[in-house]
């Protein structure tokens, strides 16, 4: 009679732990439990922690309540100015309502990546290209609502929604890089001109003040001296400008004339007057210093009578000839 009760003791217990084992349940902190009963979803939500079920009659579904991170492959489409282009993006989500998200929707994960790739060739369409560039801000938010309308329905928040990467043919590269490379070259030109055109103003004033006093000019000429000298340079090229010749010739002063030389009396008497000879000694002398004129009427200063007539030459000539 003993052994028959403590068999059956034994079998209620191990009965018991099995029972225990097969209705136990944990929830982890990040999920929660929906519990359906003959395949009928209970009210009631059970949160983090130990539970428990009826086996063989209700049935646990665990949800994840984490932010679920989800890539979305790259969609090819022509924007709106007839380029095409590979646009990829990632859609951050998370559930809100996990009765709604297993009971409205057979697989939400896979609902909302098809939706995230339809919105995002439908944003491809509608946009152009720059604005895929430059504007994406708007984009990414106008993006965000088109996959969190219908996601509502189905117990899943939409936290953010990104535009990863944009690819571009190589031809439109090339031509992009081309019209950025032109805008900066005219951008450059238009500073350089606007630079020259306040240089010319301030070398301007410049000008006027040393127009007003000249030996500005020829300090600015000793500064400049001086900077290339610095540089250890062999060899010095200095111009010198018109203005500081004529400087310098005003700062001269004029020659004066020299006096006269006195030629000395001639020898004799005083009251004989100049003999024949040095009557024609003084012609010559005077026609040796006076000058020949040019075939423009004007004196040549340098061209003296020295050489005899061309007439004298050929009778010289002639009594040479004879003489042989």
């Amino acid at each position: 009679m003993v052994e028959e009760l403590l068999t059956a003791v034994v079998a209620t217990g191990v009965a018991a732990v099995v029972y225990v084992g097969a209705a136990a349940r944990v929830v982890k902190q990040y999920e929660r439990g929906l519990v359906f009963r003959f395949g009928r979803l209970r009210e009631e939500v059970r949160g983090p922690g130990f539970t428990t079920i009826v086996p063989f009659v209700e049935r646990l579904r665990k949800v994840n309540m984490q932010i679920v991170t989800l890539p979305v492959p790259a969609q090819e489409g022509i924007t709106r100015d007839n380029v095409t282009v590979r646009v990829d993006a990632v859609v951050y989500f998370k559930v809100v309502d996990p009765a709604s998200a297993i009971v409205a929707v057979e697989d939400y994960r896979f609902a909302v990546s098809q939706m995230a790739q339809t919105s995002l060739r439908s944003i491809i369409g509608k946009s152009d290209l720059d604005d895929l560039l430059s504007n994406r801000e708007m984009l990414n938010q106008g993006l965000e609502l088109m996959i969190d309308s219908p996601a509502v329905g189905w117990g899943v928040q939409i936290d953010r929604v990104e535009i990863k990467d944009v690819s571009l043919p190589e031809t439109m590269k090339r031509s992009m890089a081309r019209q950025a490379e032109a805008d900066r070259e005219r951008r450059a030109r238009v500073i350089n001109a606007d630079a020259e055109l306040q240089a010319s103003h301030k070398l301007a004033e410049a000008a006027e003040v040393m127009s007003d006093q000249p030996a500005a000019l020829q300090l600015r000429l000793l500064h400049t001296i001086v900077a290339v000298a610095a540089e250890k340079n062999s060899t010095l090229v200095l111009p010198f400008p018109v203005e500081l010749l004529r400087f310098l010739e005003r700062a001269v002063p004029p020659p004066t004339a020299a006096p006269a030389r006195e030629e000395p009396a001639p020898a004799g008497p005083a009251s004989e007057g100049p003999g024949p000879a040095e009557v024609a000694d003084a012609d010559a002398g005077a026609l040796d210093g006076a000058p020949v004129p040019d075939a423009l009427g004007g004196a040549a200063d340098g061209l003296m009578l020295d050489a005899p007539p061309e007439e004298e030459e050929e009778e010289e000539e002639e009594r040479e000839g004879r003489r042989e």
